[in-house]
């Protein structure tokens, strides 16, 4: 499968990206990619985009990642809305977990026996203690 990516470029905090068509099975960093179709520089906000090969790429197949979606979307050569890529904070991911197994635990709990079955297992399964002299 074909993907249009951000391949980063640029020296340790100068971040500079190609914008690349490659096979997504391959490895990212050896540098593998069928064409490059633009930049992207974030610190000077400059940006370069072959429209015409990009919008053959998509023709042919090949899917945006979210990034590159966003930024083909602001540059108007693809309609559509904006997908959010921030990652989220921990303390926000662990209140929606938290409420996802809450919503699956009903049906298992119908299927477990009354409360009264549960408890008598229990009590048999304790080893008698010997009484102290």
């Amino acid at each position: 499968m074909l993907v249009i990516r951000l391949l980063r470029i640029g020296k340790k905090n100068q971040p500079s990206f190609k914008i690349v068509v490659t096979d997504k099975r391959k490895s990212s960093r050896a540098g593998r990619f069928v064409e490059v179709l633009g930049f992207s520089n974030p610190l000077t906000k400059k940006m370069g985009i072959k429209k015409d090969r990009v919008e053959y790429w998509m023709k042919v197949g090949a899917q945006p990642s979210d990034s590159v979606r966003n930024i083909l979307i602001e540059n108007k050569i693809i309609e559509g809305k904006k997908i959010a890529v921030n990652k989220k904070s921990k303390k926000e991911k662990a209140p929606a977990t938290a409420a996802a197994p809450a919503a699956v635990s009903p049906a298992p709990a119908a299927a477990t026996p009354a409360p009264a079955q549960a408890e008598k297992p229990k009590e048999e399964a304790k080893p008698q203690e010997p009484a102290a002299k």
